[in-house]
């Protein structure tokens, strides 16, 4: 792969990745954002639901669009807030994903950064390990294959060796790919791409991708310092057992739940996590868990429980994305930013003391 290659915007068209109504009637096996359909995928179930989702769509579509109309900036007010938790549509989610984050004032902060770390000596090892997972990312989406045109795989490794670049201290491990690629899907822009990426790294989820992870650890001991105030049955059977949340959430947590929910479930809970930040990541995984104890309490030994865990990510609550995000906000209750900080020094602490 030249590494060089299209460094700058203007060695490469715009990335267009739209797949045309025409094309999705002749290939039905494929989703708006390019991921093939499973062999066993439920079509009927699918259109019912999505027949009624576009109306859903339809409504925020209009409502957003007058709210966004000459608007440099998206202001945080109630008002957004409350639109971004009832969606964001999808020709608008790369725009507000940008405004809402920070990404946009980064990125006209540092104009032509990006590019400039392109144009660096890059670092052998770091290309190595990035080219390594390329084909790995999402091998079931058209997007991502070299016969494809524009080829995403291109696209995602420029973002993520510039990534790399741009922060050494973290430079690139698996799962990254997986959160690059589906910015590429949505914002169909490598520089924004690689601001979202930074705001979400440095901001939202920060020491989630280091090399000792810290802050996914922390993170998955809040969560069961939640479920065990929220959902104390499920603690008690884990603790039981003996078993560790890394063995359960890691996956959800280091991917943002991407291959764990539906693609639109997964762009819904990106919406409110862009302007909301990381603690829709609990609400999230304690509206797995709590409505589906009744399923997780019977499990007799570990792999039951690790079975049981997964089969709570793929029942048809969670395809039912409109629904699934206005329980987020209802069942877990009371969740406020300064309970998930101060959960996060507690176990932070501990596990620095466990570690030293």
């Amino acid at each position: 792969m030249d590494q060089r290659n299209g460094a700058r915007s203007g060695h490469q068209p715009q990335l267009r990745i739209n797949v045309p109504s025409t094309a999705r009637e002749r290939v039905p096996s494929v989703d708006p954002y390019g991921f093939e359909h499973a062999v066993d995928f439920d079509y009927e179930s699918y259109e019912e639901l999505m027949s009624e989702y576009l109306a859903v769509l339809t409504r925020r579509s209009i409502k957003w669009s007058k709210l966004l109309q000459g608007k440099p900036r998206v202001d945080r007010n109630l008002k957004v807030k409350r639109y971004v938790r009832k969606g964001v549509p999808n020709e608008h989610r790369a725009l507000v994903w940008m405004m809402a984050s920070g990404a946009l004032e980064r990125m006209e902060r540092n104009s032509g950064y990006y590019h400039s770390l392109l144009d660096l000596q890059h670092d052998p090892k770091l290309t190595e390990t990035i080219s390594t997972d390329l084909h790995r990312t999402f091998p079931d989406n058209i997007h991502f294959r070299l016969s494809s045109d524009p080829c995403l795989q291109r696209a995602l490794y420029r973002v993520l060796l510039a990534y790399g670049h741009h922060n050494p201290a973290v430079g690139y491990c698996q799962g990254m790919n997986f959160i690059a690629g589906y910015l590429l899907i949505i914002t169909k822009d490598e520089e924004r791409s690689f601001w979202l990426m930074d705001v979400l790294l440095d901001r939202i989820l920060p020491d989630y991708y280091t090399l000792a992870m810290l802050g996914l650890k922390t993170d998955q001991e809040v969560l069961g310092e939640l479920v065990k105030m929220k959902i104390p049955a499920v603690w008690k059977l884990l603790q039981d057992h003996g078993v560790m949340w890394t063995l359960l959430v890691s996956r959800w947590f280091i991917c943002l739940y991407i291959d764990v929910l539906p693609v639109e479930t997964v762009l819904r809970i990106w919406d409110c996590l862009f302007y909301e930040g990381s603690k829709i990541l609990f609400r999230v995984a304690l509206t797995l868990i709590r409505p589906h104890q009744v399923d997780i309490l019977p499990a007799q030994n570990l792999p039951d429980i690790c079975e049981r865990f997964k089969h709570i990510t793929k029942g048809p609550d969670v395809h039912d994305c409109h629904t699934f995000m206005q329980k987020i906000f209802q069942e877990p209750g009371s969740l406020s930013m300064a309970t998930v900080s101060k959960l996060r020094g507690s176990c932070r602490a501990r596990i620095i003391a466990e570690e030293s």
